[in-house]
This record gives C-alpha cells, sequence and structure tokens, in this order.
C-alpha cells in the first residue's frame, strides 16, 4: 500500500480517538453553534441551517478541546465556548471560500452560493464572524481575543494573498507557504493556544502548543493540495483535479515547475493562463507529476512540518490526550511509491 494510503489512514485513525475521547463535549459545541446561530432573519437562518447540516470533522474544535484537557482544563464550559468560536471562524472563511473559487461542493452537497447567491454567502459568513466575536467579548479574556481576533485578520489577508498570485505557475514555494500559513495554519495553530490559555499554562507550553497547531495545519493542507493530484484520491471521496480546473497554484505545480524542463514550463504557462482547463489539460500535468515524482517531493516537504510539530509535544506529561494529539502527526516513514 501506498504511502499516501498509509498517511492517510493514520490521520483518519487518530481524528476518530480524538472525537471519541470528546463525544459529549463536541455534541455541547454543536449545541453552542447552533444556539448562537439563531436569527429572526429567515434566510440567515435558512442558510446556518443547511450549512449545520453539511457537517464537518470538527477538528479544529477538537484541537481545542484536547489542548485544553492535556493542560489540565477540567472545569467549566469556557472550552466548549472556545471550540465552538474556532468552528465558526472555520465556517465563516469556508462561505468566503466558496464565493471566491466559485465553488459548487462542499462535503458532497451543494454551496449555499450555489443555493442562493454569492452576495447572501459573504453576508451569511460575516455573521458568524459577527457571533464568533460576541463569544470571544463574553469569554472576558483579553488575549484570546486579541488571538482570535489577529488569527481572523492573518486569514483574510492570507485569502488576498493568494488571490493575487492566481494562476502564477511560477509562485515562489515560499510565497505558498505564506499562503497556507495564513489561510490553514494560523486557525489550527489558534485552536490549540487557545486550550493551554484556558489552562493558564506559562507561555512557554502556551507557544508550544502554537507551534504544533501552525506546523500540523501546513501539514494538512500540503496532503490536501498533493492528494488532489493523486491517482489514488478516489478511494477518499474526493475528486481528482478540484484545484486544477479552479486554477489554484498549489505546492505539487510548484515544484512540478520547478523540475520541468523549457517547454514543458510554457505549456504550463499556457495551460494556467487559461480561464478554464480541460481533462487533456489534467492529464498531461498528471503524467509530468508522475514522471517527476513530484507526490513524494510533496510528502517530504510535510514530513518536515509533521515532525517539527510531534516535537513540540515532548514538553508536556504522557497522558491520552497527549498521546491522541501525537498520533495526529505519526505519519509513516516507509516510503512504497
Amino acid at each position: 500500500m501506498g504511502t499516501v494510503i498509509q498517511l492517510k489512514n493514520q490521520i483518519n485513525n487518530s481524528y476518530f480517538h480524538l472525537k471519541d475521547s470528546f463525544e459529549n463535549k463536541l455534541l455541547l459545541v454543536e449545541e453552542k453553534i447552533k444556539s448562537k446561530l439563531l436569527s429572526n432573519v429567515e434566510l440567515v437562518q435558512k442558510m446556518t441551517d443547511y450549512h449545520i447540516d453539511t457537517g464537518g470533522k470538527r477538528l479544529r474544535a477538537l484541537l481545542t478541546l484536547g489542548s485544553a484537557k492535556m493542560c489540565g482544563y477540567t472545569k467549566g464550559t469556557r472550552d466548549i465556548n472556545l471550540a465552538a468560536c474556532v468552528e465558526l471562524i472555520h465556517s465563516a472563511t469556508l462561505m468566503h471560500d466558496d464565493v471566491i473559487d466559485n465553488g459548487s461542493l462542499r462535503r458532497g452537497k451543494k454551496t449555499l452560493n450555489k443555493i442562493w447567491d454569492n452576495h447572501s454567502s459573504v453576508l451569511v459568513g460575516d455573521y458568524l464572524l459577527s457571533r464568533c466575536f460576541e463569544m470571544m467579548v463574553e469569554d472576558g479574556n483579553i488575549e484570546v481575543l486579541r488571538l482570535l481576533s489577529s488569527t481572523s485578520s492573518k486569514i483574510a489577508q492570507g485569502e488576498i494573498l493568494q488571490l493575487q498570485h492566481q494562476g502564477e505557475v511560477d509562485m515562489l514555494e515560499e510565497t505558498y507557504l505564506k499562503i497556507i500559513s495564513a489561510k490553514t495554519a494560523e486557525l489550527f495553530a489558534a485552536s490549540t493556544k487557545v486550550g493551554a490559555i484556558l489552562s493558564d499554562m506559562k507561555n512557554k507550553e502556551k507557544e508550544a502548543l502554537e507551534f504544533y497547531g501552525r506546523n500540523l495545519g501546513l501539514t494538512f493542507q500540503i496532503a490536501d493540495d498533493t492528494l488532489d493530484y493523486n491517482s489514488e484520491l478516489k478511494l477518499f471521496g474526493k475528486k481528482i483535479g478540484q484545484d486544477f480546473y479552479e486554477g489554484k497554484i498549489t505546492l505539487p505545480i510548484i515544484l512540478l515547475f520547478q523540475k520541468a524542463n523549457n517547454q514543458e514550463k510554457e505549456k504550463l504557462k499556457n495551460i494556467f493562463s487559461k480561464d478554464v482547463r480541460d481533462k487533456d489539460d489534467l492529464h498531461y500535468s498528471l503524467s509530468l507529476i508522475k514522471r517527476y515524482d513530484v507526490i513524494k517531493a510533496c510528502y517530504q516537504k510535510a514530513e518536515h512540518y509533521i515532525n517539527l510539530a510531534s516535537n513540540a509535544l515532548t514538553l508536556f506529561n504522557d497522558s491520552e490526550e497527549k498521546r491522541i494529539l501525537e498520533n495526529l502527526t505519526s505519519f509513516s516513514l516507509t516510503r512504497n511509491f
């Protein structure tokens, strides 16, 4: 079995262990989200109900719950409230993402913007963010407020940076990392650091969990971007080439462009300069990705960040929560490409 499958299975197993450990609290997070999204405006209520019904892994909420418990937080409901808060930030960014990308499917269902319209989707995303900020104020901790408000700002800047470089097939790897750090890793980092803040941990522990979350987020995004170009993707229920058709420049294309000869580079530039890419364009790109062993190179990059994340947890005492968080970073090192 290929390494990609091993990596994905390892993540899935760790995720389910984490979810099972906090099943009761996760139900309370769901209840909190539903209660905060109640609205007297009929369209807002319809759209938020639909979004909630589409589900989701609630991984960021679980990271907050797991980090808080690992740090010794056992009393009160602040962990539930702030876990709901980070999920609302994530949901809002997804709504905005779908408008920017002209997305039509999310978690196997039609996106809000396809059922209603772009204007409504953007405004409902803003509504989620406003509810999130209400919850931050209710929590009353200035450090939490500073962290999550800063995170929201960085996510928005990451979206703009990605738009600025859209279709730029010769994008620098450094630019790509800045984009995914802002768009994805910042919220992972905030989700885990919040757990340490709730537990009144020292700065060293807060920084360690922030570092863990950021590098976990980088790994997840690199893995997700790589799976978009892998022929084994259908095993995971995800369509191949979604990012490609949307014209997104991600790590596989960046590394491919670095390895390609001049003729191939010109062809890739032409492909990504088009308004619409077709199946022949995808097949050509996939053939080059296979020829230059790009998938392996991407996972080597991901492995670097996952090792950094894992090392950050050595500061904490052994516990079930620590083992689960460590397992989220335990990618197989056995290569079988």
